[in-house]
């Protein structure tokens, strides 16, 4: 962490954690009606709750496009850039693609934060873009009250295989790739209650790019796909629920969770987030105790990838995963949708 300079301490929020929240989104979109123009090329547009935009290039390939931008989740610029630039690009590996080039999102405070520690974010975000070989190509930048930093992503896919949210299966096996707990973890930390070596693996993981759903997208077996972020696993489990009309069981015990989870939350490092998220969702999913909705509701910040798996595919994905020398964990399954208003019940 930079002992001269706290990020963190610039914002009133962190990373995804700062995210509108689902039920405010939701009003938002609705007001803003639906557009006019139609183009049958858009594939896949704001009708559905999917991570990017998908436009059919006609040549056997899709155009996905996406952006994120957040205000600092760690102290470090050079690991804020990182993480936000991470997250980013997962939009496009969450739908199959491989990402071309990217456009920076830069806004910051020049009375407060000096134009060196900018270019500190732009270097982190450098060193992604340049491990899976594509440039920042352009951006804009504002000065404004707090610092925020992201990308304009933009991936290709084949058309055959691109995924999205909405098309799972009843019988699918669900996994998730990164563990849970990005957000408890990143409210201690801001207020000086984080275990070092605990703070270092939630820097890992948030920096470990989601380049496995590039890999499995040409699963056929692999019937949904998407990435958690700041509406926490529950939030992004219910899109794909919801839009697949179908229930989930979730083995509560199986999901992995990052080190030192459940003591911070029991210190009450628990980020606005959290409590939005369950305000805006939880009576969609089976009562829980607080400790359980905690975790459930924590917005993670450029998290993993929740992935709808159907039983005769297994093998295949998980000689992928291993190939890929990736990380994955078996956390529940899909069922046909039942006469209850909840969507998420636990085994």
């Amino acid at each position: 962490m930079n002992d001269k300079i706290r990020l963190t301490q610039y914002s009133a929020g962190g990373g995804c954690g700062c995210k509108i929240s689902p039920a405010d989104l939701e009003q938002i979109i609705k007001r803003n009606g639906a557009s006019q123009v139609s183009d049958a090329r858009l594939l896949v547009g704001n009708e559905s709750l999917d991570d990017a935009a998908v436009y059919d290039l006609k040549d056997g390939r899709v155009l996905i496009s996406t952006t994120d931008f957040f205000t600092p989740i760690v102290d470090d610029p050079f690991d804020f850039g990182r993480i936000a630039s991470v997250n980013a690009m997962s939009d496009v590996y969450a739908m199959g693609g491989t990402p071309v080039f990217a456009l920076a999102v830069l806004g910051w405070p020049l009375a407060k934060l000096p134009a060196e520690i900018a270019s500190r974010v732009i270097d982190g975000a450098r060193s992604v873009c340049d491990s899976v070989g594509i440039q920042i190509a352009g951006g804009h930048s504002i000065d404004i009250p707090e610092p925020v930093f992201g990308l304009v992503v933009n991936g290709l896919a084949s058309k055959a295989f691109f995924k999205q949210n909405c098309k799972a299966t009843a019988g699918c096996r669900l996994f998730l790739s990164k563990p849970l707990g990005i957000g408890a973890i990143s409210n201690a930390t801001k207020n000086d209650k984080v275990n070092p070596e605990d703070y270092n693996a939630a820097i890992k993981w948030m920096t470990r790019l989601n380049t496995l759903g590039s890999h499995v997208a040409t699963l056929k077996g692999l019937t949904a796909m998407t990435d958690v972020t700041g509406f926490g696993l529950g939030g992004h489990l219910l899109e794909i629920c919801k839009g697949s009309n179908l229930d989930a069981v979730l083995d509560f015990d199986a999901l992995p969770l990052l080190n030192g989870l459940t003591g911070y939350i029991a210190q009450g490092c628990i980020p606005g987030g959290t409590r939005r998220n369950f305000k805006s969702y939880g009576h969609l999913i089976e009562p829980m105790d607080e400790p359980r909705r905690m975790i459930i509701c924590d917005p993670q910040t450029s998290g993993g990838l929740l992935m709808a798996v159907e039983d005769g595919c297994i093998q295949e994905f998980m000689d992928i995963v291993n190939r890929e020398n990736a990380f994955v964990k078996e956390i529940g399954y899909l069922t046909v949708r039942g006469n209850e208003p909840e969507y998420i019940r636990f085994s």
